[in-house]
């Protein structure tokens, strides 16, 4: 916090609040009381101004809401999940030992994952574990047996588990697998 307040003049810091929707309520009041005029108070140190307003970028995940004067202060900007191809883009250079065959089994099974009610849905980092996991397994190719026993990479959550093995993963699978040899 004291290097974007205190950065150089005439260059405006980038002050980065990650995930702040994992803080409490009393480190939004400390945000709002800088925001509101780029300064802070700290006891032993006395009031430290901001020399140029910082650029504040805050990311949340939506675990909780975050308070109406803070998001007042704020502009706002969906991140959505990438598109097939840029995630497929992503896995190859994040898992590059993975098969071309798995990478593009594994984008586009999560991409058709992201379409169903989960209540959690998952994100790009367990689309790179996947296909890490599976490269580590030596596989080269998804298979019923292989998704049910891999599953818990990709969701947090016993009736997300519950429903994809019942056989939406079944179904999920072989669209996954039609479509990509209809393509070649």
């Amino acid at each position: 916090v004291l290097d974007a307040l205190t950065g150089k003049a005439g260059a405006a810091p980038v002050f980065l609040i990650d995930e702040l929707d994992r803080t409490d309520e009393a480190f939004e009041a400390f945000l709002l009381e800088i925001l509101s005029d780029f300064q802070v108070t700290v006891p032993e140190l006395g009031t430290i101004k901001a020399q140029e307003p910082p650029i504040v970028i805050i990311t949340t995940n939506r675990t909780r809401e975050i308070h109406d004067a803070l998001k007042r202060r704020c502009l706002y900007h969906w991140v959505d999940y990438p598109n097939a191809e840029h995630e497929l883009e992503i896995v190859r250079r994040k898992v590059p030992q993975a098969n071309s065959r798995l990478s593009a089994e594994v984008v586009s099974f999560i991409q058709k994952l992201r379409q169903i009610e989960l209540f959690k849905v998952p994100g790009v980092a367990e689309t790179i574990d996947w296909a890490g996991a599976l490269t580590e397994l030596d596989k080269v190719a998804l298979d019923p047996e292989t998704v049910s026993d891999t599953i818990g990479v990709l969701l947090k959550y016993q009736d997300d588990i519950a429903r994809i093995e019942q056989g939406e993963g079944r179904r999920i699978l072989n669209e996954v697998k039609a479509e990509l040899s209809a393509a070649e």
